[in-house]
Order: C-alpha cells, then structure tokens, then sequence
C-alpha cells in the first residue's frame, strides 16, 4: 500500500474488494496510512470501516442513502436509507455508486449470456442518479483486449440515450420528486429533470416540487410541453407518444 500511494503520484481513490471476515484486516491501520500518505485519496467501504462512500453491488438502494447509522460487518452493502419520497438533508447524505456487471460476471465469461438489456441499464443508470450516486458498469476484456460485440452494443445504446438526455445526467444529484410511480427525478440547480419510464396516455402528474416554470421535453424537439402546477401538484400535458422508447426525459426549469 505504502509503494502505490508514494510512487505513483496523485491517487484519486483506493477501492478495497473481495475481502471477507473485514473485520480481520484492520482496516483503522490503512485508514490512517492512506490519510497521512495522500490525504486526498478516496477510501470505499469494504475493509471493515464506512469509509468515503458505500458500494452497493448489482442493486440500487431503495432510497436516498444517508450516513448512519451503519451495519456492521455487512460486506460493504449499503444498510440505511431515507424512506421513499424523503429528502435527506445535505449533511446526512452519503457518497455511494452502484457496481454492476453487464452479464452476470466481474469479468470476460464466454459462457455467461445472461446479458442485461440496453433499456435496463439506461433505467439503472437514471435510478441511481435519481438516489445521488455514481454508476461504476463492469467491462470485461477479452483475452485479446477486446470488448465483446455484446458489451459493444449495450455501452453504445447508453451513450446514444447519453448524447440526447446527458444534461439531466451529468453533474446532476438526486431530485425533488422521489414518489414518482411512472419514473424519477433528478435536479441541478433550477433544473428538474423528469424521467418517464411508463409514458402516460394522458397527463403526467405528482407533487409539486416549488414554483415552476417552462418545461420540455428533451429528445421531442422544439416541440414544448405544457405544465399547470396547482399549490398541491404539479401536471404536466405531454405528447400522445414517448419521443425515447428506453426512457424519455422533461425538463423542468424552477423559478
């Protein structure tokens, strides 16, 4: 540990793993060697202690994930979260990403064809961006180094939807509107960004999230939704048809 964090430059985070009995290892002991060596660095959650941030592995939490209180022994998975439709305050929130394999396997598996849709994943990646955290998406190469067709197909569909729908992405943290039955939320500054996975026949509707203002749908063109926000709730008139067959996207502008 000491030669990766003194001759290496700057190390941006150290992510323990496949560590079992966490307790054994000490981890206090390379808490306070990392601290002294590289201040900086990041530590995840999986040598015995909280660390910077959790790492919930194949799974989305429930909820908002909020700082504690915090199980023991529980092999780094994330224990506590708000309840559904709460806000944490910004202090009790939790640094977290998701680790998720494309197939079922942290590695190249010709034999494991368990592979997950490109709609599952761009939907995993907006729930977990809706929660705050960070999608950390497994790519085994091949023996050869090279990326399994497969693979190839489902990272190009996201950076497809990404290319459309990344402002309501990137830089963006988890948003205002956490009871939505038909999608989630996600907010930067004044922008609320909602993501429709089950595109309604009619009006889409939820709580009001404050005083609002324009609205749009981000992959239907110059082509503007309507929104009516009584004190109580917020509706929204969108198009007969999603513009995004995975998952389409309003844009929300808050006064």
């Amino acid at each position: 540990m000491t030669e990766l964090l003194t001759r290496y430059g700057d190390v941006a985070l150290i992510w323990f793993d496949g560590l079992g009995q966490q307790e054994k290892y000490n981890g206090r002991c390379f808490h306070d060697l990392i601290h002294r060596l590289q201040p900086a660095t990041l530590i995840n959650d999986r040598i015995g202690l909280p660390g910077d941030y959790g790492t919930p592995e194949q799974f989305a939490p429930k909820g908002i994930p909020t700082k504690k209180p915090w199980g023991t022994n529980d092999g780094g998975t994330m224990t506590d979260w708000t309840k559904k439709g709460n806000l944490p305050r910004p202090e009790e929130f939790r640094l977290w990403e998701t680790c998720m394999t494309i197939n079922e396997t942290w590695a190249y598996n010709k034999n494991d064809r368990k592979f997950k849709s490109s709609r599952a994943l761009i939907r995993t990646l907006v729930d977990v961006a809706s929660k705050g955290g960070n999608f950390l998406l497994n790519v085994g190469p091949t023996p050869e180094g090279t990326i399994q067709p497969e693979f190839q197909e489902r990272l190009l569909a996201i950076g497809k939807w990404l290319k459309v729908n990344g402002d309501s992405i990137y830089g963006t943290t988890y948003g205002p509107l956490q009871e939505l039955a038909f999608g989630r939320s996600t907010q930067e500054g004044n922008m609320v960004y909602i993501h429709v996975f089950d595109w309604p026949s009619g009006a889409a509707r939820s709580h009001r999230p404050g005083r609002t203002g324009r609205c749009r749908v981000v992959a239907g063109g110059p082509e503007a939704a309507e929104v009516h926000s009584k004190r109580t709730q917020l509706k929204i008139e969108v198009p007969t048809e999603a513009p995004d067959s995975d998952v389409s996207v309003v844009a929300l502008k808050m006064k």
